[in-house]
């Protein structure tokens, strides 16, 4: 009776290990997929295309300050020159 119930509990703790084993190669193998394992994971692909982005922005918003510029310096020579137009 009693060696029943340790074969029982060892069972079950032969199923729980089991368990245990199978969710962490699952858990591995996600990792893997994430870092890359040797090859570019997930993570990098989405760390190069966001330092894309970023240098991107930074593009654009240089290009765009300069055109801002532009429009002022035109706006504020038209303001400038109006009276000698329109006479």
């Amino acid at each position: 009776m009693i060696e029943e119930e340790f074969g029982e509990l060892r069972n079950i703790d032969r199923q729980f290990e089991r368990e245990v084993l199978e969710k962490l190669s699952r858990l591995e193998t996600k990792m893997d997929m994430l870092t890359g394992n040797g090859q570019p994971g997930r993570m990098t692909l989405a760390e190069n295309r966001l330092t894309d982005l970023e240098r991107n922005d930074v593009r654009r918003t240089v290009i765009e300050r300069f055109v801002n510029a532009s429009i002022a310096l035109l706006v504020s020579v038209a303001i400038a020159l109006r009276g000698h137009w329109w006479r």
